[in-house]
């Protein structure tokens, strides 16, 4: 798991659940089947309502992307095409293609098989921007869900809140089961807030994070290769990609 998100969600929740306890609190009064089932499956279906069954169906993959997720290899990138432009120089752009196969990116990949092929350096810029366009695309499903999701949590809160307090008040005969009714009532609200601002949201938030460095190594891949294709030398190359990194991340000689 990504350390960051597992070190968030320890901090948030063991925060919150021990100030509860230490204000004389008790989790059994917070795990409640009836304030979880509205929250959980409100949301959900709210959610779910406002995308597709496939992109429902892709929530495990979008939340291993969040918590699993690893740092894109810019500064290595960077060394792999720079090695590209050095061997094009002395074998020329057909000999790159014993490259190929030790690329683990599908994405760069197809980019060098396009500049082996001959694209002309137009053209292929144009069809690389459309597959970056098609892979925006497919994250931001994953980003709204879960940004959705945040949104409608709350509000699935408030609904189980006000559900809880219309059977309390019903039933008032009772002062003591009364009060009791109400403290349990607030609890759907409690899941609904937590939920949205512990899990939804940071979710998305993360998702985020990850499509904005992905595309960044994407850009730089591309610019690479359309480097490559018009003939760049391995100095000049070098120098134009390591904008991408961070200044404290670039390797030393550049």
């Amino acid at each position: 798991m990504d350390l960051a998100t597992l070190l968030g969600l320890v901090v948030a929740v063991g925060a919150i659940s021990g100030a509860f306890l230490l204000e004389g609190g008790s989790l059994d009064a917070v795990f409640l089947t009836a304030p979880i089932l509205i929250v959980l499956g409100g949301t959900l279906g709210a959610t779910t309502i406002t995308t597709s069954i496939h992109t429902v169906t892709q929530v495990p993959v979008y939340l291993r992307h969040a918590l699993t997720g690893t740092s894109r290899p810019f500064a290595e990138t960077v060394e792999i095409i720079v090695r590209m432009a050095e061997k094009a120089r002395r074998d020329g752009i057909l000999g790159l293609e014993r490259m190929l196969d030790d690329l683990p990116n599908p994405f760069f990949r197809k980019a060098l098989q396009l500049v082996i092929d001959g694209t002309e350096v137009t053209l292929l810029r144009d069809i690389l921007e459309m597959e970056l366009t098609s892979i925006e695309e497919r994250h931001k499903k994953g980003i709204t869900f879960f940004s959705k999701a945040g949104g409608f949590s709350p509000t699935m809160g408030i609904l189980g809140t006000v559900l809880g307090l219309t059977h309390t008040l019903a039933n008032a005969n009772d002062a003591a089961g009364m009060a009791s009714g109400i403290a349990i009532a607030f609890i759907a609200t409690l899941w609904g807030v937590g939920l949205a601002n512990l899990f939804f949201l940071p979710i998305s938030d993360k998702l985020q994070m990850r499509h904005d460095e992905e595309i960044a190594h994407l850009e730089l891949i591309m610019e690479g290769v359309i480097a490559l294709q018009s003939g760049g030398s391995p100095r000049t190359i070098r120098t134009r990609l390591v904008s991408f990194i961070a200044p404290r991340n670039r390797p030393h000689e550049v």
